[in-house]
């Protein structure tokens, strides 16, 4: 069985998502954005072993609990590599809403796409979706329910902003159409930012796609 719980964190509303094979405690965290202090109390409260950090993408509001959940439990920081450039300037992004950042930990290793990580019994697959910024990815679970993780590439009746830097809108509508929607309409998605959905009702209903 695998445990799943997300929450939002942060002044952004960043959906953090943390995953757990429940036999053997072993768990992922997805975008650990901000409010540290209530990622480590669940990872605490559930008893779990972090084995990774994983990065949809390296907008500040994704990154910025990574450093203090990081310390504390060990896990290993992946982000895709056409990111760095994002990640290691976070001091920047958060200078231009007048906040404060310690330098980011150095990232443990790159997330590639096709890449399949284990968790317990789990298994996810790493999809890179560039568009909203170029190292933006997507995290595929296997199981009899698909389930998508889709950063800030897809929302519920929205897409990522093309609007900052390194976005493309003709290449994030493009991740969309070929790493997304070609995948079965009963995958739920639960995004970067927002309530969930399925890419059923976004092939019918997101106006961006139809």
């Amino acid at each position: 069985m695998m445990f799943l719980e997300t929450f939002a964190v942060g002044a952004f509303g960043c959906n953090c998502t943390v995953l757990a094979d429940e036999g053997s405690k072993e768990a992922v965290i997805i975008d650990p954005g901000d409010d540290a202090e209530a990622i480590l109390e669940r990872v605490k409260r559930y008893d779990l072993r972090v084995k990774y950090l994983l990065h949809t993408h390296a907008h500040l509001d994704h990154i910025m609990g990574t450093k203090r959940v990081k310390q504390e439990t060990s896990a290993e920081i992946r982000l895709h590599p056409g990111d760095d450039w994002l990640y290691q300037n976070l001091a920047m992004q958060c200078g231009m809403f007048g906040w404060n950042a310690d330098l980011p930990l150095a990232v443990d290793a790159a997330l590639e796409h096709g890449e399949v990580l284990a968790f317990g019994g789990h298994r996810l697959q790493v999809l890179h979706t560039p568009g909203h910024t170029p190292g933006s990815v997507c995290f595929e679970v296997e199981g009899e329910k698909p389930l998508l993780f889709s950063g800030d590439t897809l929302f519920a009746r929205g897409i990522g902003r093309t609007d900052l830097w390194g976005g493309s809108y003709p290449q994030l509508l493009q991740s969309i159409h070929e790493r997304l929607l070609t995948r079965a309409e009963e995958t739920h998605v639960i995004p970067g930012h927002g309530p969930p959905t399925t890419l059923f009702d976004e092939k019918r209903k997101n106006p961006f796609l139809t």
